[in-house]
């Protein structure tokens, strides 16, 4: 199987570019659906249902979460949490081709051809940009670093949030289970109120393991593979334009860059070229 088939088959493209990341929504929608299957072939399903466990996990768990970061972090992190599941697909193999096509078009009509060129990435599009103003090559060093740093901080952020929901949410179940005690301990003479205060005794703790277990804590694994696709597309995309602008052989260029490919890919490009 070549690599191009693994990846058409890790995520479904548009024509806008756009994946579904099929891995993402297999996981979530399987794990969640294997979970309810065991509570409807065990009997009611309709016992899982708590209202005030949902409350004291998913309410407590939220506020807590927000207590950590600013109002707008905590507000953002939802469309941060969108890649997990539909993401901007622009491969290395595709970047390193726009380079050398940029490269072939500079060494032939210069920079200023570059000004009118279509590409895949904004990134790539605002550092050409910088190269057909004229700035210093340090310069436009300077400020791409500076703008990819920036965007994985932006990324670390909504990471950290989910890793805090997955923290927190377990801990909430177990604060709602001990709710659930005190109220079931002290009302033992009432034979009825045994049963919802052990529900939400148990059921808290169920909310809490399965929110962090199978929401939270893996889409934050998801997003830190976003970042680091990303960042590696960043550097090459900065480490190509740098070499364009100093004039460098196309060939040498790609040449290069494909150093950021594995080993394995490194050969399928060398043959495709």
């Amino acid at each position: 199987m070549t690599v191009q088939t693994v990846q058409r088959a890790e995520a479904v493209r548009d024509t806008k570019g756009i994946c579904v990341d099929l891995a993402t929504l297999v996981g979530l929608i399987g794990s969640l659906g294997i979970v309810i299957a065991a509570m409807v072939l065990g009997g009611d399903p309709g016992v899982f249902v708590n209202v005030p466990s949902m409350l004291i996990v998913i309410g407590g768990m939220l506020l807590v979460v927000l207590m950590k970061f600013t109002l707008g972090q905590f507000l953002s992190v939802g469309k941060v949490a969108a890649k997990a599941f539909l993401f901007k697909s622009v491969s290395p193999e595709e970047i390193i081709t726009e380079t050398v096509e940029l490269a072939d078009a500079a060494r032939k009509g210069g920079l200023l051809s570059l000004e009118d060129k279509e590409v895949s990435s904004d990134f790539m599009q605002r550092g050409i940009q910088l190269l057909v103003d004229g700035h210093d090559p340090e310069v436009v060093k300077t400020l791409l670093n500076k703008e990819m740093k920036l965007t994985t901080d932006r990324h670390q952020t909504s990471i950290t949030i989910f890793q805090a929901m997955g923290d927190v949410a377990p801990a909430m179940g177990m604060i709602g289970t001990l709710v659930g005690l005190v109220q079931m301990l002290s009302n033992m003479s009432d034979p009825k109120s045994i049963g919802p205060a052990m529900a939400v005794a148990l059921l808290t703790t169920l909310y809490g393991a399965m929110v962090a277990t199978m929401i939270a804590l893996p889409i934050a694994d998801k997003l830190s593979i976003r970042k680091e696709e990303e960042s590696l597309n960043q550097a090459l995309i900065i480490d190509g334009l740098l070499a364009i602008q100093a004039g460098q052989n196309p060939r040498v260029i790609e040449q290069m860059l494909r150093n950021y490919l594995p080993e394995s890919k490194r050969a399928v490009a060398a043959e495709e070229a």
